[in-house]
């Protein structure tokens, strides 16, 4: 095996000293955030996809959501303390992160906007979320994650 290749979160969490795990799953066809986390073996509900949004200000705002939920956006404006938010046109990702969709990450993004993660995320012993590649994930404590992003904890998921 060639020797791994080191995203920017990666070198970004080793820099910060931040104890993390890498696992790949780029050798299997591109698949949905439940896909991944059963090709790795992980409880789907410790696995968070980054969603970007853009709230009635023009602010955005990273959210954290298990792979197999859905983002409250009527929750999501609670958190951000916005009227309304809405995700961000696909299109616009890339530009504004720095990550394509599907390799989204909240860690080493072009500008570090407010984060928020489900409540619950801290009851894990570690957490996964993408290592800002397509086939890439990054394992963490939350704790340590939140070394390197400022996460805050909120209800916002689907009911």
């Amino acid at each position: 095996m060639k020797k791994e290749e080191k995203t920017n979160v990666m070198r970004l969490l080793d820099q910060k000293k931040v104890p993390y795990t890498m696992h790949s799953y780029a050798d299997q066809p591109s698949t949905n955030g439940v896909e991944i986390a059963q090709i790795l073996g992980q409880d789907v509900a410790r696995v968070f996809k980054t969603l970007v949004t853009q709230g009635k200000t023009k602010a955005y705002y990273v959210f954290m959501v298990p792979v197999a939920e859905e983002l409250d956006l009527k929750k999501a404006a609670k958190a951000a303390g916005e009227k309304s938010i809405a995700m961000i046109p696909q299109k616009e990702l890339l530009p504004l992160t720095g990550y394509v969709h599907g390799g989204c990450s909240p860690i080493g993004m072009k500008k570090q906007f407010p984060t928020f993660i489900q409540s619950g995320a801290d009851a894990f012993d570690t957490i996964m979320c993408s290592a800002g590649k397509i086939g890439y994930q990054v394992e963490a404590s939350l704790s340590d994650l939140q070394k390197v992003v400022r996460i805050e904890m909120a209800d916002i998921i689907v009911d």
